[in-house]
Protein backbone atom coordinates (compact mmCIF):
# COMPACT_ATOMS: atom_id res chain seq x y z
CA UNK A 1 0.00 0.00 0.00
CA UNK A 2 1.04 3.83 -0.53
CA UNK A 3 2.19 5.49 2.45
CA UNK A 4 -0.03 8.51 3.26
CA UNK A 5 0.35 11.55 1.81
CA UNK A 6 0.02 14.24 4.71
CA UNK A 7 -0.75 17.74 3.37
CA UNK A 8 -1.18 21.48 4.92
CA UNK A 9 -4.41 23.62 3.56
CA UNK A 10 -3.23 27.21 3.99
CA UNK A 11 -5.88 29.28 3.43
CA UNK A 12 -9.37 27.96 4.61
CA UNK A 13 -11.13 30.78 1.47
CA UNK A 14 -13.94 28.59 -0.83
CA UNK A 15 -11.09 27.96 -3.35
CA UNK A 16 -8.84 26.40 0.01
CA UNK A 17 -11.74 24.69 1.86
CA UNK A 18 -12.92 22.75 -1.94
CA UNK A 19 -9.32 21.88 -2.13
CA UNK A 20 -9.08 20.54 1.09
CA UNK A 21 -12.14 18.40 0.55
CA UNK A 22 -11.27 17.37 -2.86
CA UNK A 23 -8.06 15.80 -1.27
CA UNK A 24 -10.08 14.26 1.32
CA UNK A 25 -12.05 12.29 -0.53
CA UNK A 26 -8.99 10.43 -1.87
CA UNK A 27 -7.70 7.07 -0.41
CA UNK A 28 -4.14 7.95 1.78
CA UNK A 29 -4.51 10.95 2.01
CA UNK A 30 -4.95 12.98 5.57
CA UNK A 31 -4.82 16.71 6.85
CA UNK A 32 -2.21 17.39 8.73
CA UNK A 33 -2.50 20.99 9.37
CA UNK A 34 -4.64 23.58 8.23
CA UNK A 35 -3.58 27.68 8.54
CA UNK A 36 -6.05 30.68 7.93
CA UNK A 37 -5.61 34.53 9.42
CA UNK A 38 -9.81 34.48 9.53
CA UNK A 39 -10.30 35.04 13.56
CA UNK A 40 -13.64 33.43 12.87
CA UNK A 41 -12.01 30.26 11.60
CA UNK A 42 -8.71 30.28 13.83
CA UNK A 43 -9.56 27.76 16.40
CA UNK A 44 -12.62 25.76 14.84
CA UNK A 45 -12.24 21.89 13.94
CA UNK A 46 -11.63 21.82 10.17
CA UNK A 47 -14.17 19.06 10.03
CA UNK A 48 -16.71 21.49 10.95
CA UNK A 49 -15.67 23.87 8.42
CA UNK A 50 -15.83 21.56 5.63
CA UNK A 51 -19.26 20.68 7.27
CA UNK A 52 -18.16 17.19 6.91
CA UNK A 53 -19.91 13.95 8.81
CA UNK A 54 -17.88 14.57 11.79
CA UNK A 55 -14.48 16.63 13.67
CA UNK A 56 -10.93 15.89 11.82
CA UNK A 57 -9.10 16.93 14.95
CA UNK A 58 -7.34 19.62 13.04
CA UNK A 59 -7.93 22.86 14.47
CA UNK A 60 -7.31 25.69 12.51
CA UNK A 61 -4.48 27.53 13.00
CA UNK A 62 -3.32 31.55 12.98
CA UNK A 63 0.31 30.78 13.69
CA UNK A 64 1.65 29.95 10.17
CA UNK A 65 5.28 29.39 10.87
CA UNK A 66 4.57 27.33 14.27
CA UNK A 67 2.41 24.83 12.34
CA UNK A 68 4.89 24.88 9.79
CA UNK A 69 8.03 24.17 12.19
CA UNK A 70 5.96 21.53 13.98
CA UNK A 71 4.56 19.99 10.93
CA UNK A 72 5.91 16.48 9.11
CA UNK A 73 3.86 16.81 6.13
CA UNK A 74 5.32 17.41 2.99
CA UNK A 75 2.84 19.42 0.69
CA UNK A 76 1.58 22.65 1.33
CA UNK A 77 -1.28 23.45 -0.44
CA UNK A 78 -1.04 27.44 -0.71
CA UNK A 79 -4.43 29.16 -1.83
CA UNK A 80 -4.07 32.81 -0.26
CA UNK A 81 -2.97 35.42 -2.47
CA UNK A 82 -3.18 36.21 -6.63
CA UNK A 83 -0.36 38.45 -6.79
CA UNK A 84 3.57 36.69 -7.14
CA UNK A 85 4.84 39.55 -5.29
CA UNK A 86 2.69 39.28 -2.00
CA UNK A 87 3.02 35.80 -1.96
CA UNK A 88 6.48 35.81 -1.42
CA UNK A 89 6.66 36.00 1.97
CA UNK A 90 4.18 32.25 2.66
CA UNK A 91 6.55 30.83 0.06
CA UNK A 92 9.77 31.59 1.56
CA UNK A 93 8.24 30.55 4.97
CA UNK A 94 7.29 27.36 3.56
CA UNK A 95 10.43 26.50 1.82
CA UNK A 96 12.31 27.40 5.16
CA UNK A 97 11.00 24.57 6.35
CA UNK A 98 11.86 22.31 3.20
CA UNK A 99 7.95 22.30 2.16
CA UNK A 100 6.67 21.60 -1.51
CA UNK A 101 4.04 23.85 -2.74
CA UNK A 102 1.31 23.73 -4.82
CA UNK A 103 -0.37 27.07 -5.54
CA UNK A 104 -3.11 29.05 -6.74
CA UNK A 105 -1.57 32.35 -7.37
CA UNK A 106 -2.53 33.58 -10.69
CA UNK A 107 0.95 35.56 -11.27
CA UNK A 108 3.09 31.95 -10.19
CA UNK A 109 1.54 29.77 -12.60
CA UNK A 110 4.28 31.43 -15.10
CA UNK A 111 6.30 34.18 -13.77
CA UNK A 112 9.63 33.83 -15.93
CA UNK A 113 8.47 37.10 -18.12
CA UNK A 114 6.59 39.70 -15.79
CA UNK A 115 8.82 38.99 -12.75
CA UNK A 116 12.20 37.35 -14.01
CA UNK A 117 14.18 38.25 -10.95
CA UNK A 118 11.84 37.04 -7.72
CA UNK A 119 11.45 33.87 -10.05
CA UNK A 120 14.87 33.05 -10.39
CA UNK A 121 15.52 33.56 -6.33
CA UNK A 122 12.46 31.39 -5.28
CA UNK A 123 13.47 28.78 -8.23
CA UNK A 124 16.81 28.95 -6.54
CA UNK A 125 15.59 28.98 -3.15
CA UNK A 126 13.60 26.00 -3.91
CA UNK A 127 16.05 24.20 -5.27
CA UNK A 128 18.66 24.82 -2.31
CA UNK A 129 15.67 23.15 0.15
CA UNK A 130 15.33 20.82 -2.32
CA UNK A 131 11.15 20.63 -3.31
CA UNK A 132 9.21 21.92 -5.82
CA UNK A 133 6.58 24.75 -6.46
CA UNK A 134 3.73 24.77 -8.88
CA UNK A 135 0.87 26.94 -9.32
CA UNK A 136 -2.37 25.99 -11.62
CA UNK A 137 -5.86 26.33 -11.39
CA UNK A 138 -8.59 26.19 -14.53
CA UNK A 139 -7.27 29.55 -15.43
CA UNK A 140 -4.33 29.94 -15.37
CA UNK A 141 -2.79 26.59 -15.83
CA UNK A 142 -5.75 25.05 -17.97
CA UNK A 143 -8.22 26.14 -19.90
CA UNK A 144 -6.17 29.24 -21.34
CA UNK A 145 -3.01 27.60 -21.48
CA UNK A 146 -1.93 24.18 -20.81
CA UNK A 147 -4.94 22.77 -22.83
CA UNK A 148 -4.24 24.55 -26.13
CA UNK A 149 -0.73 23.92 -25.36
CA UNK A 150 -1.47 20.21 -25.55
CA UNK A 151 -3.84 20.27 -28.55
CA UNK A 152 -0.96 21.94 -30.72
CA UNK A 153 0.78 18.46 -30.51
CA UNK A 154 -0.89 16.98 -33.45
CA UNK A 155 -0.29 20.15 -35.35
CA UNK A 156 2.19 20.22 -38.52
CA UNK A 157 2.51 24.05 -37.84
CA UNK A 158 0.75 26.41 -35.71
CA UNK A 159 0.02 29.80 -37.00
CA UNK A 160 -2.06 31.61 -34.31
CA UNK A 161 -4.41 30.48 -31.39
CA UNK A 162 -7.35 31.84 -30.20
CA UNK A 163 -8.80 30.59 -26.82
CA UNK A 164 -12.19 31.66 -25.69
CA UNK A 165 -14.10 31.00 -22.36
CA UNK A 166 -17.68 32.29 -21.88
CA UNK A 167 -19.34 32.03 -18.32
CA UNK A 168 -22.80 32.72 -16.67
CA UNK A 169 -20.47 34.53 -13.44
CA UNK A 170 -24.44 33.77 -11.97
CA UNK A 171 -23.28 30.35 -11.52
CA UNK A 172 -19.97 31.33 -9.82
CA UNK A 173 -19.07 31.72 -6.01
CA UNK A 174 -19.65 34.93 -4.22
CA UNK A 175 -15.72 36.49 -4.10
CA UNK A 176 -15.74 35.70 -8.64
CA UNK A 177 -18.68 37.82 -8.95
CA UNK A 178 -17.48 40.81 -6.83
CA UNK A 179 -14.03 40.26 -8.68
CA UNK A 180 -15.48 40.69 -12.31
CA UNK A 181 -17.52 43.60 -11.04
CA UNK A 182 -21.22 42.73 -11.69
CA UNK A 183 -23.53 45.03 -9.34
CA UNK A 184 -20.86 47.94 -9.58
CA UNK A 185 -21.79 51.32 -11.75
CA UNK A 186 -20.18 52.20 -14.90
CA UNK A 187 -17.65 54.59 -13.00
CA UNK A 188 -17.05 52.58 -10.61
CA UNK A 189 -16.10 49.58 -12.40
CA UNK A 190 -13.65 52.05 -14.55
CA UNK A 191 -12.21 53.15 -11.66
CA UNK A 192 -11.15 49.66 -9.85
CA UNK A 193 -9.86 48.83 -13.22
CA UNK A 194 -7.67 51.66 -12.81
CA UNK A 195 -6.96 50.27 -9.85
CA UNK A 196 -5.80 46.91 -11.10
CA UNK A 197 -8.96 45.51 -8.40
CA UNK A 198 -11.50 44.95 -11.48
CA UNK A 199 -9.39 41.99 -13.63
CA UNK A 200 -8.91 38.02 -14.20
CA UNK A 201 -5.09 37.89 -12.83
CA UNK A 202 -3.17 35.65 -14.75
CA UNK A 203 -4.03 36.60 -18.55
CA UNK A 204 -0.64 38.13 -19.34
CA UNK A 205 0.91 35.02 -18.07
CA UNK A 206 -1.22 32.37 -19.73
CA UNK A 207 -0.18 34.28 -23.00
CA UNK A 208 3.35 33.79 -22.41
CA UNK A 209 3.77 29.99 -21.39
CA UNK A 210 1.52 29.35 -24.46
CA UNK A 211 4.37 31.71 -26.36
CA UNK A 212 7.04 29.91 -24.64
CA UNK A 213 5.79 27.00 -25.63
CA UNK A 214 5.63 27.60 -29.39
CA UNK A 215 8.63 28.70 -29.46
CA UNK A 216 7.69 32.62 -29.93
CA UNK A 217 9.65 35.98 -29.01
CA UNK A 218 6.21 38.32 -28.35
CA UNK A 219 6.66 41.74 -28.94
CA UNK A 220 4.32 42.64 -26.99
CA UNK A 221 1.30 41.44 -24.80
CA UNK A 222 -1.83 43.60 -24.65
CA UNK A 223 -4.50 42.70 -21.90
CA UNK A 224 -7.84 44.93 -22.00
CA UNK A 225 -10.55 44.89 -19.75
CA UNK A 226 -14.54 46.64 -20.62
CA UNK A 227 -17.12 46.37 -18.31
CA UNK A 228 -20.45 43.66 -19.84
CA UNK A 229 -23.11 46.22 -18.62
CA UNK A 230 -27.01 44.14 -18.27
CA UNK A 231 -29.56 45.22 -20.80
CA UNK A 232 -31.99 44.20 -18.14
CA UNK A 233 -32.25 44.05 -14.16
CA UNK A 234 -29.96 40.19 -13.54
CA UNK A 235 -29.45 38.26 -10.21
CA UNK A 236 -27.96 35.66 -8.74
CA UNK A 237 -27.69 33.86 -5.23
CA UNK A 238 -25.77 36.77 -3.87
CA UNK A 239 -26.67 39.85 -5.65
CA UNK A 240 -28.54 41.90 -7.75
CA UNK A 241 -27.77 44.08 -10.88
CA UNK A 242 -29.95 46.90 -12.34
CA UNK A 243 -30.40 47.23 -15.87
CA UNK A 244 -27.47 49.62 -17.41
CA UNK A 245 -25.38 48.20 -14.42
CA UNK A 246 -22.19 46.13 -14.78
CA UNK A 247 -22.94 42.92 -14.94
CA UNK A 248 -19.30 41.16 -15.30
CA UNK A 249 -16.05 41.54 -17.50
CA UNK A 250 -14.94 40.98 -21.01
CA UNK A 251 -11.44 40.82 -20.94
CA UNK A 252 -8.80 40.21 -23.70
CA UNK A 253 -4.82 39.68 -24.24
CA UNK A 254 -3.35 39.45 -27.57
CA UNK A 255 0.31 38.56 -27.67
CA UNK A 256 1.83 40.03 -31.05
CA UNK A 257 4.77 38.92 -32.82
CA UNK A 258 6.64 40.79 -35.29
CA UNK A 259 3.31 43.36 -34.87
CA UNK A 260 0.27 40.82 -36.11
CA UNK A 261 -1.42 39.27 -33.25
CA UNK A 262 -0.37 35.61 -32.85
CA UNK A 263 -2.32 34.54 -29.36
CA UNK A 264 -5.64 35.83 -28.08
CA UNK A 265 -7.03 34.96 -25.09
CA UNK A 266 -10.68 36.01 -24.30
CA UNK A 267 -13.07 35.85 -21.46
CA UNK A 268 -16.66 37.08 -21.03
CA UNK A 269 -17.88 36.54 -17.79
CA UNK A 270 -21.23 38.63 -16.68
CA UNK A 271 -24.36 37.36 -15.19
CA UNK A 272 -26.67 36.01 -17.53
CA UNK A 273 -23.95 34.82 -20.46
CA UNK A 274 -26.49 33.01 -22.69
CA UNK A 275 -23.92 30.71 -24.75
CA UNK A 276 -21.12 29.59 -21.58
CA UNK A 277 -18.27 27.55 -23.64
CA UNK A 278 -14.77 27.07 -23.38
CA UNK A 279 -13.21 26.68 -26.81
CA UNK A 280 -9.57 26.48 -28.68
CA UNK A 281 -9.19 27.69 -32.20
CA UNK A 282 -5.38 26.92 -33.71
CA UNK A 283 -4.75 28.53 -37.01
CA UNK A 284 -2.40 25.90 -39.30
CA UNK A 285 -1.56 22.59 -40.49
CA UNK A 286 -4.07 21.23 -39.53
CA UNK A 287 -6.41 23.71 -38.30
CA UNK A 288 -7.88 22.64 -34.83
CA UNK A 289 -11.33 23.62 -33.40
CA UNK A 290 -12.36 22.41 -30.01
CA UNK A 291 -15.69 23.22 -27.32
CA UNK A 292 -16.89 22.27 -24.14
CA UNK A 293 -20.36 23.36 -24.45
CA UNK A 294 -21.34 25.42 -21.25
CA UNK A 295 -17.87 25.06 -20.58
CA UNK A 296 -15.84 23.79 -17.35
CA UNK A 297 -17.28 24.35 -14.47
CA UNK A 298 -14.71 27.34 -13.22
CA UNK A 299 -14.85 26.46 -9.22
CA UNK A 300 -14.72 22.39 -9.48
CA UNK A 301 -12.34 22.94 -12.70
CA UNK A 302 -10.11 25.05 -10.29
CA UNK A 303 -9.50 23.23 -6.92
CA UNK A 304 -9.94 19.68 -8.76
CA UNK A 305 -7.00 21.02 -10.72
CA UNK A 306 -4.58 21.77 -7.38
CA UNK A 307 -5.83 18.60 -5.56
CA UNK A 308 -5.18 16.15 -8.76
CA UNK A 309 -1.47 17.89 -8.80
CA UNK A 310 -0.54 17.34 -5.19
CA UNK A 311 1.05 13.78 -6.20
CA UNK A 312 2.80 15.32 -9.16
CA UNK A 313 4.27 18.04 -7.42
CA UNK A 314 5.68 15.61 -4.69
CA UNK A 315 7.55 14.03 -7.86
CA UNK A 316 8.62 16.58 -9.66
CA UNK A 317 12.33 18.16 -9.44
CA UNK A 318 13.18 20.54 -6.98
CA UNK A 319 12.23 24.13 -8.43
CA UNK A 320 9.85 26.79 -9.47
CA UNK A 321 7.71 24.49 -12.00
CA UNK A 322 4.98 25.83 -14.43
CA UNK A 323 2.73 23.49 -16.27
CA UNK A 324 5.29 23.04 -19.08
CA UNK A 325 7.95 21.32 -17.13
CA UNK A 326 5.58 18.94 -15.56
CA UNK A 327 3.31 17.56 -18.46
CA UNK A 328 -0.39 16.31 -18.47
CA UNK A 329 -2.36 16.42 -14.88
CA UNK A 330 -4.77 13.61 -14.14
CA UNK A 331 -7.23 12.71 -11.80
CA UNK A 332 -6.44 9.92 -9.03
CA UNK A 333 -8.51 7.68 -6.57
CA UNK A 334 -5.19 7.53 -4.22
CA UNK A 335 -2.18 8.93 -3.55
CA UNK A 336 0.80 7.58 -5.40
Amino acid sequence: MAATLKFIQFGMGPIGEKIARYLLERENVELEAAIDIDPAKIGQDVGDLLKLDKPLGVIVSGDAEQTLADSDADVVVLATLSSFAELEEQLRLCLKYKKNIISSCEELAYPWEEDYRLAESIDAAAKEAGVTILSNGVNPGFAMDALPIFLTSVCRRVDSIRVERYQDAALRRLPFQQKIGAGLSLDEFKEKVAAKIIRHVGFTESVQMIAKAMGWKLDRVEDIVKPAIAERDLESRFLTVAKGDVAGVLQTATGYMQGKPVITIELQAYLGHPAAKDSVRIEGEPPIYSEVKGGFNGDIATCAMLANSVPLVRRAAPGLKTMLDVGPVSWFQGYR
